[in-house]
């Protein structure tokens, strides 16, 4: 391919949006033609993030200078409550869009007032937007003029559950998710929960039955399902840098053997590039897919409850935020799905 595909991204100097500069960068039908950052105009993006030395000359421009308009895809990396305007810019500019935030995800405005606190992007927006799971929405990507980028605690679930209820194998109401992620998940502005002395050898759960993406769960699920879901979610703070390791219980509906759930799953993630079905007894490390766009996935049934258990570990700033992000870009350009995401994962 001769010609490349002009990307510009919004709020470059967060830790989703130099992730997604360090995948763009290596991407080979991509060319970076503008990133924008609010703390650093006119500072080389090498010079804030340093080990990008060797590859990125690029300056961070002001947001208002409009410059990423002339991109052929803008990808927003902001804080909530900051897209839509953007979004309805870009769009009457003929630009494509991938949103990383959480803005659009929610499809009911109502919900997102409740959960935000702020009001919702306008319903004709909203509607526009489609959920940027390629595991579940894969055809509907492909013509997206919008993509409204998961969260990356629902990745990490919706990945593990989507099989169960896609084929009505546990009871909806009976879902209780453990997530576990790494300091990376708070954003990279300065505050009193991730100072080192703060997280350091220490774990904690944090707003509990409160957290902003259970709404977006619920939401999935309930598509998945044809039904109302509602999830008890708890996440807790781990003192790494990366990664997400959600633990989920399930109760098996009656009659449900664990044989049916295991056959599945291997079946729905067989010919999938980036989720993998892990052999029964081994269960995920966030270790083992760090840096990668992976999801691994293991599944247990406790025969003296009946309960299923699940476990979903992912890196939250690839496969939960901007990995992601370019897997959404290849399916919306025709290109291999893995193409720029192809990196083994480090270890140790």
């Amino acid at each position: 391919m001769s010609l490349k595909v002009k990307v510009a991204v919004i709020g470059a100097t967060g830790y989703t949006g130099i992730e997604l500069v360090r995948l763009l960068w290596q991407h080979p039908y991509v060319h970076l033609t503008a990133l924008t950052s609010q703390s650093y105009v006119d500072q080389p993006l090498a010079q804030v993030y340093p080990h990008l030395l060797p590859y990125c000359g690029e300056v961070c421009r002001d947001q208002g200078d409009e410059q990423w308009l002339e991109a052929e895809v803008i990808f927003l990396a902001l804080p909530h409550g900051h897209a839509a305007p953007l979004v309805e810019r870009a769009l009457a500019a003929g630009r494509r869009i991938i949103d990383l935030g959480a803005d659009l995800r929610l499809t009911v405005p109502a919900v997102y007032r409740e959960w935000y606190q702020l009001e919702p992007p306008a319903p004709a927006l909203l509607a526009q937007a489609v959920y940027g799971l390629p595991e579940l929405y894969r055809e509907q990507l492909r013509q997206a003029r919008v993509v409204a980028n998961p969260g990356c605690y629902p990745t990490s679930v919706l990945l593990a559950l989507a099989p169960a209820m896609r084929a009505a194998l546990v009871e909806p109401q009976t879902i209780v998710i453990d997530a576990k992620s790494g300091v990376t998940g708070a954003g990279r502005s300065p505050g009193l929960a991730t100072l080192y002395g703060e997280v350091n050898e220490g774990l904690h759960p944090y707003q509990v039955a409160r957290h902003r993406h259970t709404p977006e769960i619920e939401q999935e699920l309930a598509r998945l399902c044809g039904q109302e879901v509602l999830v008890t979610f708890i996440p807790h703070l781990v003192p790494m840098s990366r990664g997400i390791l959600s633990t989920i219980y399930a109760d098996l509906r009656p009659g449900v053997r664990f044989e049916e759930v295991w056959e599945t799953y291997l079946a729905a993630y067989r010919d999938e590039p980036f989720v993998h079905l892990l052999p029964r007894g081994t269960w995920p490390h966030t270790k083992w897919v760090y840096g990668s766009n992976h999801c691994l996935l293991a599944l247990e049934l406790d025969q003296r409850t009946g309960r299923l258990i699940i476990a979903s570990a992912i890196d939250n700033l690839v496969k939960g935020a901007s990995g992601q992000a370019v897997q959404n870009l290849n399916l919306m350009y025709g290109w291999e799905e893995t193409t720029g995401l192809e990196a083994i994962p480090l270890y140790p």
